[in-house]
């Protein structure tokens, strides 16, 4: 795997290789976490090493990683913020870097006390961006529309399906396998830090996912990938959100009617039909109500619009 500036595990002293193939193990077998989220991590490890790269003029060692003091975490900041590079990027960046240095530390290669000492980048308050239940309702009809392979076409409805029926992350859904696929009234999903919860499932959900899998001509089963690409792979995140950009454009939908919309979409239009935040914390696999508050403000909005929209007073 490469970062943006290149730099491969090939170039880098056998020391950091060793540590990285480690932490790479670490991550997927005792933190149980995702493909997408282990990528994720590497792609910013290896980004940082290229800039680690430029600033001493040379691969580092892990002693040299060791030694990197506040200045030198700070010029690597600086740098993103030339590139352009958003907060929110930035943001996991530092918390993937700080992941390693920890695993560094209780693996008994050494410790920096450094990298915790860096705050993280000030955030501006997002507020999640779903689509109108309309637009939600289109998304699905419009799913297998386009598509040659009609396999695909059911894929594709399957998984929006299921985003938007459940409320998954893109990561969660692409993360099952054939034999978790759901076949009664709710479903059991491992998400964020290998916390488990249960959702409920509709027959709509159910009868999409049973129509896929029935016209798959790779026949998942058992451990196989539920969701597979067009060589019989496990899906990725990159080609499910390349599928619903053709979906929008076909709709004319803003660039923000994404996979992760959906969720958004599931949420804000729960809390909209009279859902509580708790239970929909509960759905969402939030971690902290603060979190799934901020649906709030969407419901606001859109109650505001409808009333700027219809109310003798606010039409004059």
């Amino acid at each position: 795997m490469a970062d943006p500036n290149g730099l491969t595990a090939i170039t880098l002293p056998q020391d950091v290789r060793d540590a990285i193939a480690d932490w790479r193990g670490w991550l997927a077998n005792e933190r149980r976490a995702s493909n997408h989220t282990t990528e994720n991590y590497l792609a910013d490890l290896y980004a940082f090493l290229g800039f680690v790269k430029d600033h001493l003029g040379d691969a580092p060692t892990l002693k040299d990683l060791l030694r990197l003091n506040p200045r030198d975490f700070r010029s690597w900041l600086a740098r993103r913020s030339m590139d352009g590079m958003a907060k929110t990027s930035t943001a996991r960046a530092l918390s993937s870097l700080r992941n390693f240095y920890r695993f560094l530390e209780r693996s008994g290669r050494g410790q920096n006390a450094a990298v915790q000492s860096i705050r993280n980048p000030r955030l501006p308050q997002s507020t999640p961006k779903p689509l109108a239940p309309d637009d939600a309702m289109a998304v699905l009809e419009n799913a297998d529309a386009w598509q040659d392979e009609p396999w695909l076409g059911k894929r594709n409805l399957a998984l929006f399906t299921l985003l938007y029926g459940c409320g998954l992350r893109i990561s969660e859904a692409l993360d099952l396998n054939a034999n978790q696929r759901p076949t009664g009234d709710s479903m059991v999903i491992t998400g964020k830090g290998n916390k488990q919860r249960l959702v409920p499932v509709l027959p709509i959900v159910r009868d999409a996912i049973e129509d896929y899998v029935r016209i798959c001509p790779f026949a998942p089963d058992g451990n196989d990938p539920l969701f597979l690409g067009a060589r019989g792979n496990r899906l990725v995140a990159q080609v499910a959100q390349r599928e619903m950009r053709k979906v929008r454009e076909l709709l004319n939908l803003p660039d923000t009617a994404t996979p992760h919309a959906l969720r958004h979409s599931f949420a804000t239009h729960l809390l909209a039909g009279g859902g509580d935040l708790r239970t929909i914390q509960d759905l969402l696999g939030h971690a902290s109500l603060s979190t799934t508050q901020r649906y709030t403000a969407v419901d606001t909005e859109q109650l505001m619009a409808v009333y700027n929209g219809t109310h003798p007073r606010a039409r004059r």
